[in-house]
């Protein structure tokens, strides 16, 4: 496939059928309590429903994909931790002793970790899917990232594990990433994307100072200025400066879409990631929910571009898919709210709806 034939697959992906969207909406408004007295969770069931098509949507079955890789931008000093940490942090996940995995126990998820592109050999670790492009991407700095197979080989490994989700039954997922020096790419993609000035989007990452983070911003305009002639569409943009961790993000957001799975996007980078083919088709955007508003600088002006709500707001910074994971359980809750809260029918409770009915 070629960066073209991408293109096509999300501009095929089609908007949400209103009909199913009033078909939630019927239900909601006819359940045991005051009208719309659940506020944006009525909304995100609504889309759960059109986006499942099923009267009764389901999300016990959950699942957050990490995809982990490693960035050739590192050796420009963007990071306070260098890149033997993207190994440890993946044997980490594999070992069940990260937040994520905590998150995750707590809500019920199980964890799937992906290896794109992490500069490290990991033989055969149980647990572990590898899907390695590369060992690391190139520095951004000095050109692009990566080749346009390299490019294409990241979206189909995103894409494949939204497939696989769908064999295995997934009802709700989420994505996430690991990778130092992943902000600095995802800060570089989001600003060529919405045409914004480096330092409007760039933020500490891992705890940067302010002469480490004006270093990191000086970074991402180089790298904007030597990659100029490459940025002419959202998957060249993503070939030259993302990370194929980010690029599979983009692809598995993509097949989760087509697949018709919902798909919770958990912060900055995995932001980066998602809108990418939202550039490309903005229907892409009914099938995601964005978990929490990062404290990366740029976050908000993404989210206010996208004019969307995350479901928290928890002044977190870690990824992983920490945020995604407890968003789902908020989503978990709705949807059992959804299937199991009575109607007034159903309950034989006489009275105005939205008024207290004695017994």
């Amino acid at each position: 496939m070629t960066k073209q034939d991408w293109q096509t697959r999300a501009l095929a992906i089609s908007p949400l059928d209103p009909v199913w969207r009033e078909k939630a909406r019927q239900r909601l408004k006819e359940q045991t309590r005051p009208e719309k007295s659940l506020g944006r969770l009525e909304t995100y069931l609504e889309r759960l429903v059109a986006i499942q098509k099923k009267d009764r949507p389901g999300a016990s079955k959950k699942r957050v994909v990490v995809f982990a890789s490693d960035h050739g931008v590192e050796v420009e000093g963007v990071s306070l931790f260098p890149r033997e940490v993207t190994p440890a942090m993946v044997t980490n996940f594999l070992a069940g002793g990260a937040t994520i995995n905590a998150f995750a126990r707590s809500v019920g998820c199980e964890v799937q970790v992906v290896d794109v592109g992490v500069d490290h050999d990991f033989g055969n670790s149980p647990g572990l899917l590898s899907r390695k492009v590369r060992r690391g991407t190139s520095n951004l700095k000095t050109g692009q990232a990566m080749t346009e197979p390299e490019l294409i080989q990241a979206l189909e490994a995103g894409w494949e594990m939204a497939l696989r989700a769908k064999q295995d039954g997934v009802e709700l997922a989420g994505v996430g990433e690991m990778g130092i020096a992943n902000t600095t790419a995802a800060s570089a993609v989001i600003a060529a994307l919405t045409k914004a000035e480096p330092g409007r989007v760039t933020g500490r990452g891992t705890g940067l100072d302010d002469a480490m983070l004006e270093h990191k911003i000086r970074v991402i305009e180089e790298a904007l200025q030597v990659n100029r002639s490459f940025l002419a569409d959202p998957f060249s943009i993503l070939q030259s400066l993302g990370g194929f961790e980010i690029a599979a993000i983009a692809g598995f957001v993509m097949g989760a879409a087509s697949e018709r799975i919902p798909c919770i996007v958990d912060g900055w980078i995995a932001s980066a990631g998602a809108l990418v083919p939202i550039h490309l088709n903005p229907a892409i955007l009914d099938y995601l929910f964005f978990a929490h508003e990062s404290e990366e600088r740029g976050h908000r002006l993404v989210l206010e571009e996208l004019d969307v709500q995350p479901l928290l707001k928890l002044s977190m910074r870690l990824g992983e898919g920490t945020g995604a994971c407890l968003a789902m359980g908020i989503l978990d809750a709705a949807v059992r709210a959804y299937q199991e809260v009575a109607t007034f029918e159903e309950a034989k409770v006489a009275g105005q709806k939205g008024e207290h009915v004695q017994s």
